[in-house]
């Protein structure tokens, strides 16, 4: 809400080429399909999408099609680009010599299609480890990649195709957006990400969000929670359903908002809080960094760098960590240096005393840190005890 209005939802551009991947798929399968005829699209959110074709073309053995983005009330660099899919007829790998392409994620049954996925004009291409696609691929996120296949082998399935299928993912205006973005340093060249782990766009309005927050929270304690769970987004909110047998408690995400949502406890006089986040975000909040957003400054690997040098770590695999994009990568480096333990027992230590410090000590409070990749890395004191609460094994 903002201004006593509802914000509109967006979608994202993994929501676009999912949708028009799905439509040019059908299309080169032999569906008939008028271009004002609406693509149906089921998120990971659960939310349906009905989408507009903006643009089919249709050739011997392929087709193309796009889909505009929109981000609702949430304006960013993609609004309004177009996301177009190729799909093209090939023929199966055990047919053909030449080597099979990268993102290959169909089935691997021979009765079942084959599809390949790749990144054209304006979709960026990986050149470092440590993000989400392997070096060398489109960056395509994995749920959107996810979203993609899934999508076409469904029409596949429709339309009883058990051959080989080629989808080439691009985005012409991604090529200068790209330019605008930090993609480049992140190693990310030649265009766009194609991102989206819900496949919404939701509204980031600062205020509009930090007063959601707040609302949720209210909504929590009226239904009678005294312990909550804060979780700056996805990434926590799966994790947490994964790492809590996905018991249902009072879980609000954050956003980029630690320190509003720890005040909110604070002032609603919650008894508990626990924190649940990725290393990428919590790492900013154990020195002092309540708002971690990207444009408020990243001192992600000066802070490991810091602690995995009080842990015993040389100069040389402390510059191996100012070298590294993402705390993913850091932490492989800390494994190599056989420091991970300690420096993550000096974290979490700092992100305690934060934490406690920016509820006044008024609260119990803790903090789960966590990896994509490695999963569970630990918690600060208290957290096993909010934990077992929240879980319903001991008592209040």
């Amino acid at each position: 809400m903002k201004d006593n209005r509802k914000l509109r939802y967006g979608y994202t551009t993994g929501s676009c080429a999912a949708a028009a991947a799905q439509r040019a798929a059908a299309l080169t399968l032999g569906a008939d399909f008028a271009p004002d005829d609406k693509i149906i699209l089921n998120t990971p959110k659960g939310i349906r999408l009905e989408l507009t074709s903006e643009r089919q073309e249709l050739g011997d053995g392929w087709a193309s099609c796009a889909v505009k983005k929109d981000s609702g009330d949430d304006p960013d660099s993609t609004n309004g680009v177009l996301v177009y899919a190729k799909v093209v007829k090939i023929a199966r790998q055990s047919d053909r010599a030449e080597p099979r392409l990268e993102c290959t994620g169909a089935t691997e049954e021979s009765a079942g299609p084959e599809i390949e996925l790749i990144g054209g004009l304006g979709v960026g291409k990986v050149t470092k480890p440590g993000l989400a696609c392997v070096v060398g691929e489109a960056a395509i996120n994995p749920v959107p990649r996810k979203m993609i296949l899934e999508e076409v082998e469904a029409v596949c399935d429709e339309f009883d195709y058990a051959g080989g299928l080629r989808v080439e993912i691009s985005i012409p205006e991604g090529v200068e957006i790209a330019k605008k973005t930090f993609n480049p340093r992140l190693g990310i060249e030649g265009g766009i990400s194609i991102l989206g782990t819900s496949g919404i766009v939701e509204p980031m309005s600062e205020q509009a969000l930090i007063d959601t927050i707040k609302t949720e929270m209210n909504v929590r304690k009226a239904e009678g929670a005294d312990y909550l769970v804060i979780t700056p987004g996805n990434y926590g909110e799966t994790f947490l359903k994964t790492y809590m047998n996905g018991k249902n408690i009072p879980a609000v995400k954050c956003s980029n908002f630690i320190g509003d949502a720890l005040d909110f406890a604070e002032q609603m006089e919650f008894k508990g809080v626990l924190l649940v986040g990725h290393i990428g975000k919590l790492i900013k909040t154990a020195a002092g960094i309540m708002n971690t957003h990207s444009k408020y400054g990243d001192a992600r690997m000066e802070i490991l760098g810091m602690h995995a040098s009080m842990a015993g770590a040389s100069s040389e695999e402390v510059r191996k960590l100012f070298g590294c994009i993402t705390t993913e990568e850091a932490i492989a480096v800390l494994d190599e240096a056989a420091v991970r333990e300690q420096t993550l027992d000096s974290i979490l230590q700092k992100l305690d005393e934060h934490i406690r410090a920016r509820v006044h000590h008024r609260m119990e409070i803790g903090a789960i840190l966590f990896s994509n990749f490695y999963g569970y890395l630990g918690e600060t004191r208290g957290a096993g005890r909010i934990k077992e609460i929240l879980s319903g094994q001991k008592e209040l």
